[in-house]
C-alpha cells in the first residue's frame, strides 16, 4: 500500500508540473480546483472576495494574504470571517473554513486614472480524508479592470500543489521558498533521503544521510533514538556545522545538502558482539520545492565485541544525549541540575505554608534590593524629585508614597497575571521577556525620551491642569506618581537582583494564586524605601527643603532619562539592526516636535495648532511599524575565544574532556553587562579559561530563541543572566553560579576536583 500511494504521489506531481488539470483515483484536486477564486470590485476602494472550497478540504483563516508590487497601490487590512476551531499537528490552535468564504479587501489607489489594479492573494490548506496532504501556499495573480464586476485572473504564480507537503491535517509548507515551480518532479521520499548507519567502533555509531543536488535536511528536525537496545545507550549526536538557510516558517536554521555524517558514541553493558535497531525520524526539502513530511526508517547495525579496556573508555568520556531526544528513547530518570549554594535562583523554596512565607520574604528582600539596579536608578530620580517637593507637608508625603506604592503593585500585578495566563496556555517565559520584543523596546525609547524632554522643560506634563482647581492638580500630582510606579517596575526588568530568583521561580512553578502574592511582595519590596519615607516623619525631616534649586535638579534629571534611551535604542539595534536605530531616531523627532509645538500653543494660537501637534505626535507611531517589519540580522560571529551554544557542540566538547562555562545572557540584560565588565571580559578570566582547559560557550537571549530557552527551562531559570558551569570529567547536568559574578566564585566553579 505504501508503494501504491508513492507511485500515485509521484504521477500527481509529474501532472501538476505539466500544468494539466488532473484528479487521482483518490480525488485529490489541483490547488485551483480545489480552492476557486472569483475576485471583483465592490464599489470604490473595496474588492469582494469569494473562494469555492471543494468538499473533504479547507483552508487555514492565518494563511490568507493579500500583496501588491503596483506603483500607488495600497492594500488594506484583509477582512476575513470568524473561522472553525482547529488544534493542527503542526500549527496548534488555528482556525480554518470549509465550503466558501467570503472576504472584502480595501484598497487605495494614489493615480486616479488608473485603469486596473493587479495583486497577489495566497492561500494554503489541506485535503482532510484520505490520502490526507496539505498543499504548499499557493499565489495567484489576480487582474482587476476598475468599474467592472469580475476580475481577469493572471497566471498563478506559485509552486505546484504539493502532495508532500504535509502530513495528517498539518498545513506548514517547512521549504524556503516558493520562487517557482521546480523543474522536474520531486524524488520519492527514500530516493530523497537515503539514511543509513554503521558500526564505527565497538562503542560508536556513524549515521549517514544522502542527498541528491538541491536536496537539504534539516538538523533540528531529525532525531537517531534506540528502537531495540539491548543494554546499550546513545549518547548525544555530534551534529557538524551545517549551513544556514532562511526559512519562511522558522527564520534562520541549519541544514545541511549532499551528505551528513553523524557519530554518536555509545554506552554498552556487555561487551559481546550484538545487534542494535535504530530509528530515524528526519525531515528535508528539495531547494525552492517541496518539502516532506516527517520521514521514519529503521536500521539494524551489527557491533562488535569490545574489550573491557573499550568499555570503561566509552563510559568515562560518553555524554548524554539533550533531554528531549533522552527523554523519548529512554525511560529514565532526569538528573537535577546541580546548584551553587549562593546561586538562590532557580530552585524553590520547599511546598507548604514555609515555602510560601520564605518565597514571599524572598521576594520583598528582591524588589527591594532592585532599588539599588542601574536599571532603575533613572526612574528612581523622578521619585526623589517628588518627595523632596512635598517637603513642607507630611500629608503630601504620604500621599506620594501610597500612590508610587499603587503604581508599583498595579504594575507588577499585571505581570503575575500574565505570567498565570501564559502558563495556562502552554508557554514559560521568563523574567524581561518583554524586552525581547524590538516594539516594546521602540515605545520604551520614546518614553523615557519624553520623560527627559519634560524635565528639560520642552514641555510641561500637567500644566494646563493649572488654574482648572487646586484639585485638578492635585490628580496630576497623583497620576504622575502612579505613573512614576508602573515606569519603575517596566525598567526594572533588565535586571535580576540577588533573591529574585528563587521567589520567581517558586512564582512559575506555584498556584495561580500564591504567584499572584509573590509578584505583589516583589513590589512591595520595590516601594518600601519610599513607604518609609512617607511615613516615618524622622526620615522625611532628613530630606531638602524645597527651593529654587529644585528646578536645577529637575534639568540635571533628564540627562539620566537620556542616557537610558540611548541604551535601549543601542539595545533595539543589536535586535533589528542599524536601520531600526535609524527609526527610533527619526520617530524621536518626531515625537519631540509634537510635544514642543503642543507647549507652544497651549494657552494662545487657534485649536488647529493643538490638533496638528497631536497629529504629528502621532506621527510618531509610523517609524514603529516600520521597526516591526524588519527581520532580524543574521546571527553576530563569536570572538575567537568563545563558542556559540548549541546543545550538540556542548555534548561535543564534554566528549571530548573540556570543562565548558556557558553565559547565557541578552544586550537589554543590565546584570549581564556588569558581570561581563567586572569579570568575563577580564584577564584574569580567560587566564583562568586556559589553565582549566575551558571553554567559553555565549547563549545570546536578546532575541527569541527557542533552543536557549529551552536550556533556560532546564535550569528553572527565570531569565537571564544564567551561568552554568560543566567540569571535565563530571557526567550530568552542570553547575549554576550566582546572578552576580566575582572572580573568586568562577575560579572555585571552575577549579580542578
Amino acid at each position: 500500500m505504501r508503494s501504491l500511494l508513492t507511485g500515485l504521489t509521484a504521477t500527481f506531481l509529474l501532472a501538476l508540473a505539466a500544468g494539466a488539470a488532473y484528479a487521482q483515483e483518490d480525488g485529490l484536486l489541483p490547488v485551483e480546483q480545489a480552492f476557486r477564486l472569483d475576485a471583483k470590485t465592490a464599489g470604490a476602494g473595496k474588492l469582494a472576495l469569494h473562494w469555492d472550497i471543494a468538499p473533504d478540504y479547507y483552508l487555514y483563516r492565518s494563511r490568507i494574504k493579500a500583496k501588491t508590487s503596483q506603483a500607488g497601490l495600497a492594500l488594506g487590512t484583509l477582512e476575513l470571517p470568524a473561522g472553525e476551531k482547529k488544534q493542527d499537528e503542526f500549527l496548534g490552535e488555528v482556525e480554518v473554513y470549509h465550503h466558501a468564504i467570503d472576504a472584502t479587501l480595501p484598497y487605495t489607489l494614489a493615480d486616479a486614472a488608473a485603469k486596473s489594479i493587479t495583486l497577489s492573494l495566497t492561500v494554503q490548506g489541506c485535503h482532510e480524508t484520505d490520502p490526507k496532504i496539505c498543499y504548499p501556499p499557493h499565489p495567484t495573480t489576480v487582474t482587476l479592470n476598475l468599474g467592472a464586476d469580475a476580475a481577469t485572473a493572471g497566471p498563478a504564480t506559485s509552486a505546484p500543489a504539493n502532495p508532500l507537503a504535509g502530513g495528517n491535517g498539518g498545513g506548514l509548507q517547512l521549504g524556503g521558498g516558493n520562487a517557482g515551480a521546480v523543474d522536474t518532479a520531486p524524488l520519492p521520499a527514500e530516493q530523497a533521503f537515503v539514511f543509513e548507519a554503521i558500526a564505527q567502533s565497538p562503542t560508536a555509531i556513524l549515521a549517514r544521510w544522502t542527498m541528491p543536488k538541491n536536496y537539504y535536511l534539516y538538523r533540528d528536525k531529525s532525531t537517531v533514538t534506540l528502537a531495540d537496545g539491548g543494554g546499550v545507550t546513545l549518547g548525544a549526536p555530534q551534529w557538524p556545522a551545517g549551513v544556514d538557510h532562511t526559512d519562511e516558517h522558522f527564520g534562520t536554521v541549519k541544514v545541511y545538502f549532499d551528505q551528513v555524517e553523524l557519530p554518536i558514541g555509545l554506552l554498552r553493558e556487555r561487551g559481546e558482539a550484538q545487534t542494535v535497531k535504530l530509528h530515524a525520524e528526519y525531515q528535508g526539502c528539495l531547494e525552492n520545492g517541496i518539502c516532506y513530511p516527517v520521514m521514519q526508517k529503521d536500521v539494524s547495525v551489527d557491533l562488535p565485541a569490545a574489550t573491557a579496556d573499550q568499555l570503561a573508555a566509552a563510559k568515562a568520556s560518553f555524554v548524554a544525549p539533550p533531554k528531549s531526544v533522552a527523554a523519548e528513547a529512554t525511560p529514565t530518570a532526569t538528573a537535577t541540575p546541580k546548584q551553587d549554594d549562593n546561586a538562590l535562583r532557580s530552585t524553590p523554596p520547599a511546598p507548604g505554608l514555609g515555602g510560601i512565607l520564605g518565597a514571599l520574604l524572598l521576594a520583598l528582600l528582591g524588589g527591594l534590593v532592585l532599588n539599588l539596579m542601574p536599571c532603575v536608578l533613572p526612574v528612581l530620580s523622578l521619585k526623589v524629585l517628588g518627595l523632596a517637593q512635598s517637603g513642607e507637608s507630611s500629608e503630601k508625603a504620604r500621599k506620594h508614597a501610597l500612590v508610587y506604592t499603587a503604581g508599583v503593585l498595579v504594575a507588577f500585578a499585571a505581570i503575575g497575571l500574565a505570567v498565570v495566563g501564559l502558563r495556562a496556555a502552554g508557554q514559560a517565559l521568563g523574567w524581561g521577556f518583554q524586552l525581547q520584543q524590538p516594539v516594546f523596546v521602540a515605545v520604551l525609547v520614546y518614553i523615557l525620551f519624553a520623560i527627559g524632554l519634560s524635565l528639560s522643560g520642552v514641555y510641561n506634563i500637567g500644566a494646563g491642569l493649572a488654574g482648572v482647581g487646586q484639585g485638578l492638580s492635585n490628580r496630576g500630582g497623583a497620576a504622575g506618581d502612579f505613573f512614576t510606579g508602573v515606569l519603575a517596575v517596566v525598567v526594572a526588568s533588565p535586571c535580576t537582583a540577588p533573591f529574585m530568583g528563587s521567589a520567581l521561580a517558586y512564582a512559575f512553578a506555584a498556584s495561580s494564586f500564591v504567584a499572584l502574592l509573590v509578584f505583589l511582595a516583589l513590589g512591595l519590596g520595590l516601594a518600601l524605601p519610599f513607604l518609609l519615607v512617607g511615613f516615618v516623619p524622622a526620615l522625611a525631616a532628613r530630606l531638602p527643603r524645597p527651593g529654587a534649586w529644585m528646578e536645577t535638579l529637575k534639568q540635571f534629571l533628564a540627562f539620566p532619562m537620556y542616557l537610558t534611551a540611548v541604551w535601549l535604542a543601542w539595545v533595539l539595534g543589536n535586535q533589528r539592526g542599524i536601520d531600526a536605530i535609524g527609526w527610533v531616531l527619526i520617530g524621536a523627532t518626531v515625537l519631540a516636535l509634537g510635544l514642543w509645538w503642543w507647549e507652544r500653543h497651549r494657552y494662545q494660537g487657534h485649536p488647529m495648532q493643538r490638533v496638528i501637534a497631536v497629529v504629528v505626535v502621532l506621527a510618531a507611531l509610523l517609524p514603529i511599524a516600520q521597526i516591526a517589519r524588519i527581520e532580524a540580522p543574521a546571527a553576530r560571529a563569536a570572538t575567537s575565544d568563545t563558542i556559540p551554544y548549541s546543545a550538540e557542540r556542548l555534548a561535543s566538547l564534554r566528549a571530548e574532556g573540556r570543562s565548558v562555562f556557558v553565559d547565557v545572557g541578552a544586550d537589554w540584560c543590565v546584570t549581564c553587562k556588569v558581570n561581563e565588565k567586572a569579570v568575563l571580559d577580564t584577564d584574569a578570566f580567560r587566564d583562568l579559561l586556559k589553565r582549566s582547559n575551558a571553554v567559553l560557550m555565549t547563549a545570546d537571549w536578546t532575541n527569541v530563541d527557542p533552543a536557549i530557552t529551552a536550556f533556560l527551562q532546564d535550569y528553572k531559570a527565570v531569565g537571564v543572566p544564567l551561568y552554568v558551569v560543566f567540569r571535565a570529567g563530571e557526567a550530568g547536568p552542570g553547575r549554576a553560579l550566582p546572578t552576580v559574578l566575582t572572580q573568586a566564585v568562577v575560579e572555585q566553579a571552575l577549579a580542578p576536583h
